[in-house]
């Protein structure tokens, strides 16, 4: 850049730099300063995951959900259990309905005997009561109801009832001699004993 120099030897600074070096001071303090900018912090808040629920909240939201689960279950079970009860009572119902009814025509016949005038045919009574027998053990048959077999059977506890006890040479030692009362079996199942008479030795 040029120079003057005064006549003493200093040099002198023109006036054109003096102007260049107020420009620049001029332009430096109209330059916006940069905003200072957390680069550690920013990042930090991008990456931090959504705050989380409340963890109680959550157990309690789902033990709510679990009891009214467990009230439906037991109301729904609830109501299966009444309905199998009312439809076991229907069939017992209906069930003793249909033997009630087949029963009616014996009660019936048994009627018309009583009613006979006495001094009557003895044969002519005996033939009407027989008949009464024959339809009952018939529908005793029908339903499943099966005599127990008893004469000259060997005594069974799980079916025989022992009332009496005898001795008999004709016998062997725990043989039926002699039903005293007739037994039943429905199926597989006991109905009564028979009542029996067993010899012993």
């Amino acid at each position: 850049m040029p120079t003057s120099f005064d006549h003493d030897g200093s040099t002198q600074t023109t006036e054109a730099d003096s102007e260049a070096s107020e420009t620049d001071l001029s332009a430096e303090a109209a330059a916006p300063e940069a905003p200072e900018t957390d680069v550690p912090a920013e990042a930090a808040a991008r990456e931090a995951p959504a705050a989380k629920a409340d963890p109680l909240a959550e157990l309690r939201s789902e033990k709510d959900a679990l009891q009214d689960r467990l009230l439906r279950t037991a109301a729904e079970f609830d109501n299966y259990r009444k309905r199998i009860d009312r439809e076991r009572r229907d069939q017992a119902d209906a069930a003793v309905a249909d033997a009630i009814e087949e029963l009616l025509p014996i009660v019936d016949n048994l009627e018309l005997a009583l009613e006979a005038p006495v001094g009557g045919d003895a044969e002519v009574y005996r033939k009407g009561v027989e008949l009464i027998y024959q339809q009952m053990t018939e529908l005793l048959r029908k339903r499943g109801v099966k005599p127990i077999q008893t004469g000259g059977a060997e005594f069974d506890p799980r079916v025989h009832q022992a009332v009496v006890h005898e001795v008999s040479a004709e016998h062997r030692e725990g043989e039926v001699m002699e039903e005293l009362r007739r037994g039943y079996m429905l199926g597989e199942r006991l109905l009564r004993p028979a009542m029996v008479k067993v010899a012993k030795a």
